[in-house]
């Protein structure tokens, strides 16, 4: 199959599975060549189908090679890794597509990308928001950032920094994805947010069993609207840590209330920034913000 029609059978079946409602969306991920946001083939990639006895194999998830280094091979709803040996991987494309969607990302917005690995899903938002909008991406790794900024340079709009994001930021944006594991948001993220804007937000806490480069957690989706943020948790998630923006002291924090499973999550219904005593209505307290529950 010629490679174009490849990715557009991609796409559309991305569009299926996770039901994207974004056009542009689609459209992006039939357009952007996901081989020239890896290292070259083959690649190992997560699998099912993989051997889960194999040395790091973690509930039922394995890897394997890919059989050669066709770029065909990574045309499907898979996990590439970017370092096999630190665990980290360029994300499913369904999983990342579902939380772009959510983004509703129009011609001219601003994004914000923290975790932007080798740059593959900040060249697709950058194709959503195309010329006139404007795509910060920030990368914590020197290496990766390197890469990610050569892989963008066709693209004037995008912006790729090396760094986690944890200074002043530039705003505002529409729209912020953070694509790591925290264990809460960042003041300046929450100020960059402009009025309307939405942030994906992965809360993760990590354990022993998992070491240290690999969390669980939800993932939230937090929109503000005037002097408010709204928030709704999206779905579950084992993610990439972030490095050098996580408070390991609110890990404890972050476990007893994810440890409230899902009749407490779906409940989630505001973040709060106001001084305030943790109560009954508080899902998560944190020293400057509040995840609250619907009363």
């Amino acid at each position: 199959m010629d490679l174009a029609l490849r990715r557009r059978f991609f796409a559309e079946e991305i569009e299926a599975v996770v039901r994207l409602r974004s056009a542009a969306l689609v459209d992006a991920f039939a357009t952007v060549p996901r081989e020239q946001f890896l290292r070259p083939g083959p690649w190992t990639v997560l699998s099912h189908a993989a051997d889960t006895f194999a040395p790091g194999a973690q509930q039922g998830v394995g890897t394997m090679l890919t059989a050669d280094a066709d770029p065909s091979r990574i045309y499907h709803n898979i996990a590439v890794a970017i370092d096999p040996d630190r665990q980290l991987f360029n994300g499913q494309p369904g999983t990342l597509g579902a939380w772009i969607d959510l983004l509703d990302l129009a011609r001219g917005a601003r994004v914000l990308h923290v975790g932007a690995g080798l740059g593959y899903y900040t060249a697709v938002m950058a194709e959503c928001v195309g010329p006139a909008g404007r795509v910060v991406a920030y990368e914590a790794d020197a290496d990766l950032a390197a890469d990610a900024r050569r892989n963008l340079a066709s693209r004037p709009w995008v912006e790729a920094r090396h760094g986690d994001a944890a200074g002043a930021i530039d705003g505002p944006f529409d729209a912020i994805v953070v694509n790591a594991g925290v264990t809460h948001p960042l003041d300046g993220w929450l100020d960059a947010l402009a009025d309307g804007g939405r942030m994906i937000l992965p809360i993760t806490g990590t354990m022993p069993a998992m070491g240290s480069t690999l969390g669980k957690g939800v993932v939230l989706l937090v929109t503000k609207r005037g002097d408010r943020w709204a928030a709704r948790v999206v779905n579950v998630v084992a993610v990439y840590s972030a490095v050098g923006i996580r408070d390991e002291r609110l890990n404890e924090r972050v476990g007893r209330a994810l440890m409230g499973g899902p009749p407490q999550w779906t409940a989630v219904s505001d973040l709060r920034r106001d001084a305030h005593d943790a109560g009954d209505a508080c899902w998560l307290h944190l020293p400057h913000c509040c995840f609250t529950m619907t009363r």
